[in-house]
Parts: C-alpha cells; sequence; structure tokens
C-alpha cells in the first residue's frame, strides 16, 4: 500500500456532512420509486442486483453507527489519503454483507429512512476528531465522512448506469470531494510532477516520475469530467475506452496514465 506523504487536502467538515446526507437522501428518493422488476435488475458490479446496490448505499452509513458504538482508538493508524489504497482487500467481505443485509430486508424504503435519521443523530453528537476504528484502521471522523463521499458517489454513478434514465442527482459538494480525494490518490500512487491531469472544475494534481513542469504550458496534459475521473480511478472504464469515446483528452509523449489505474480496484 503505498504511503500517504503528500499532504492532505483539507475538506471543510460542515460540507461534507451536508454532502453525506444531501447524497444519500437523492439515493434514497429514487429508490422509492423502483419498482420490483428494477430493483431485480443486473448491475455493472458482478452479480449485484439493483436491489443489493441500493442496499449497500444504507451500509455506506451503517458503519458509522456500528464503529462509533465502540471503544475510541487511542491514536489514528490510518491517513486518509491512504484508504483508497485499503480498500480493496476487504471486498470480498464487503460483497457478502451486503448480500446478507439485502436478503434479510423487506422493506426498503423503512431501511432507508432510518438509516436518514440515525445517521442525522450521529451528525449531531460526533466531534470531527473523534477516532473511529475501522476495519482499516482508527480514522478521524471527518475523514471518515470523506470517504461516505465517495462510496456515495460512485454508487450513485453505478445506479445511474444500471437503470439508464433514473438520474439520480449528484450533491455538488459530494462529487467534489470524491473526485479531490481520488485524484490525490493518484498523485500519492504516481508521484511526480511530469504530468498534470485537469479535472474541472474540482481538481488538478500533478503525477508520474520525470521532468517537473514549472512554467507554462504543461508538455503532458490529461483532462477529463468529474464522473469520468470517477470512473477510470475506480476501475468502471478502462484508459483506452475512454480515450477512444472522447471521454479524456491526453496530450504527451507521458500522459498515459493506463499503468496507473484504477486508483482503487
Amino acid at each position: 500500500m503505498p504511503p500517504a506523504k503528500k499532504r492532505t487536502r483539507r475538506y471543510d467538515p460542515a460540507k461534507i456532512r451536508a454532502a453525506v446526507l444531501a447524497q444519500f437522501g437523492h439515493v434514497r428518493d429514487a429508490v422509492r420509486t423502483l419498482t420490483p422488476e428494477q430493483l431485480a435488475g443486473p448491475t455493472r458490479l458482478g452479480d449485484w442486483t439493483v436491489r443489493e446496490l441500493a442496499v449497500h448505499h444504507t451500509m455506506a452509513l451503517g458503519m458509522l453507527d456500528r464503529y462509533l458504538a465502540e471503544v475510541e482508538p487511542l491514536k489514528q493508524e490510518l491517513a486518509l489519503l491512504d484508504w483508497p489504497f485499503a480498500t480493496a482487500a476487504m471486498g470480498d467481505q464487503v460483497a457478502d454483507g451486503t448480500r446478507e443485509l439485502a436478503a434479510s430486508v423487506d422493506d426498503l424504503d423503512a431501511l432507508f429512512e432510518q438509516r436518514a435519521t440515525r445517521t442525522a443523530e450521529l451528525f449531531a453528537s460526533t466531534p470531527d476528531e473523534r477516532l473511529v476504528p475501522t476495519r482499516f484502521g482508527a480514522m478521524a471522523f471527518a475523514d471518515v465522512l470523506v470517504t461516505r463521499t465517495v462510496e456515495l458517489t460512485v454508487h450513485t454513478d453505478d445506479l445511474n448506469d444500471a437503470l439508464p434514465g433514473l438520474d439520480v442527482p449528484h450533491d455538488r459538494q459530494a462529487l467534489a470531494a470524491c473526485t479531490r480525494l481520488l485524484a490525490d490518490a493518484l498523485a500519492v500512487k504516481a508521484p511526480g510532477g511530469s504530468v498534470e491531469v485537469r479535472i474541472p472544475p474540482y481538481a488538478v494534481v500533478q503525477c508520474v516520475a520525470g521532468p517537473k513542469h514549472t512554467r507554462g504550458t504543461p508538455p503532458n496534459v490529461v483532462e477529463t469530467d468529474p464522473l469520468t475521473w470517477i470512473r477510470l480511478a475506480t476501475g468502471r472504464i478502462g484508459w483506452a475506452g475512454a480515450l477512444d469515446a472522447a471521454k479524456v483528452a491526453a496530450s504527451g509523449e507521458r500522459a498515459d496514465l493506463s499503468a496507473v489505474l484504477p486508483v482503487m480496484s
């Protein structure tokens, strides 16, 4: 796992809390409209159904309740920029938990309502600096909430992909935080200054070892939109496919990120 040597970007805790609740609310409103046939449909996440994907959104916040019930750790063990690289090892465990919860729940709307209410209560009673014993190591509560913007944003996009026309909105602050964290993680994974990656309007990072650009137009530039970047960073789409679809503009002999994508897998 690459060490988080890059200076961690600062996020406004109040805006992140509001973004998490807003994005979850958008998903809750959309799921409420789905028919049994739609819920039984496939997703791009292996054998997950839309129903299992919907349930997974509640788990993204349910972990807060579970971990905050434990004794507070004595020290922080995981930096925010380490989190994207720690998640892959738990993929099977997360998938099993999702299927188990989906099989035990009859009323999805009630599950979403319960989770929204409980999360708002936890937000009102938990300080930003409170340490949380996550499965990856102890993290500050404020940092954990930034990771929740990634979970909710990525899986909202999965839901929209599974049901074209559903068009669940992306909260602007949640989309921004998700984009920035994954962009910063790229800079950790591929340290350097030879390539400038632009994801307007939310992030610009330099990465990839080689001659560092200092002035004027960078010789190696990659530019894309936030959702395309998120799909690349999480392996939803591949580098070649994004180029072929004109979803990414890449110029310069070093502007090929295929070797360092996805950031999360």
